[in-house]
């Protein structure tokens, strides 16, 4: 996984886990990889994976089943989208929209440039 330097590497974990589960690869209540396992796939020390982890089950996205590893959580999905609409909505847009009326981009390019973004997806 290639890292960026806008924000800490556990927590970039923590969304790409997120990720995971939103596109369906873990399902409520499914097992995911073990602390272990995913610091080996993304190459990165353990301790990371720990914090990843630890963050996400404060959350409540994923909850540990003594020895038996973690799990996602019944809401986990649901949870995710919420919050990132939420961040979205709150931080992404307004910045999107500042730079669109900079550069002088109406809201007809955006729409004739998301239809063909959603048709290439499609096909």
């Amino acid at each position: 996984m290639n890292f960026n330097n806008n924000k800490a590497i556990y927590e970039q974990m923590a969304d790409r886990l997120c990720d995971e589960i939103i596109a369906g690869l873990y399902k409520a209540d499914d097992r995911i990889p073990s602390v272990r396992e995913y610091a080996v796939t993304l190459e990165v020390n353990t301790n990371t994976a720990v914090k990843a982890y630890e963050l996400l089950a404060r959350e409540e996205i994923i909850y540990n089943k003594r020895g038996l590893g973690y799990f996602v959580s019944p809401d986990a999905q649901k949870q995710i989208l919420t919050q990132r609409k939420k961040e979205f909505m709150n931080e992404m847009l307004p910045e999107l929209f500042r730079q669109m009326e900079l550069l002088e981009i109406s809201v007809e390019e955006v729409d004739k440039q998301w239809n063909k973004y959603r048709n290439a997806a499609l096909s």
